[in-house]
C-alpha cells in the first residue's frame, strides 16, 4: 500500500492499467526491425554476404546475408514487430479488462 501512495496514484488508477496499443506496436516494430538490421550485419562481418538459404527467409521473402538484405529485413522486421506488439497490447487489455473486479 506504501509503494501505491509513494506513485501518486490511486487504487482504481493501479488495477485500470493498460497498454496504448499503438505505442506498443511502434515500439516493438522498432526494436526488431533494428534487432534484424543489426543481426545482419553482424553475420556480414563474421561470415561476409552470402546466398546460403537461411530459416527466416522462408518468411521474410527476399531476406538473405547481404547489406540490401539488411533492409528488406528491416522493412520486414518493422512490420512484424508492430503486428506482434499490437496484438499482444490488444490481448493483455482485453484480459486486464476481464480480470476487473
Amino acid at each position: 500500500m506504501v509503494d501505491f501512495i509513494c506513485t501518486g496514484l490511486t487504487i482504481k488508477e493501479i488495477t485500470e492499467m493498460k497498454f496504448n496499443i499503438k505505442a506498443m506496436a511502434l515500439a516493438c516494430g522498432i526494436f526488431w526491425s533494428i534487432a534484424i538490421f543489426l543481426m545482419t550485419w553482424w553475420l556480414i562481418m563474421l561470415e561476409g554476404s552470402g546466398s546460403e538459404s537461411l530459416f527466416i527467409s522462408r518468411f521474410y521473402v527476399g531476406y538473405d546475408i547481404s547489406p540490401v538484405g539488411s533492409v528488406i529485413g528491416f522493412a520486414y522486421g518493422f512490420v512484424d514487430g508492430s503486428i506482434s506488439g499490437a496484438i499482444f497490447a490488444w490481448l493483455y487489455n482485453l484480459i486486464a479488462a476481464k480480470m476487473q473486479p
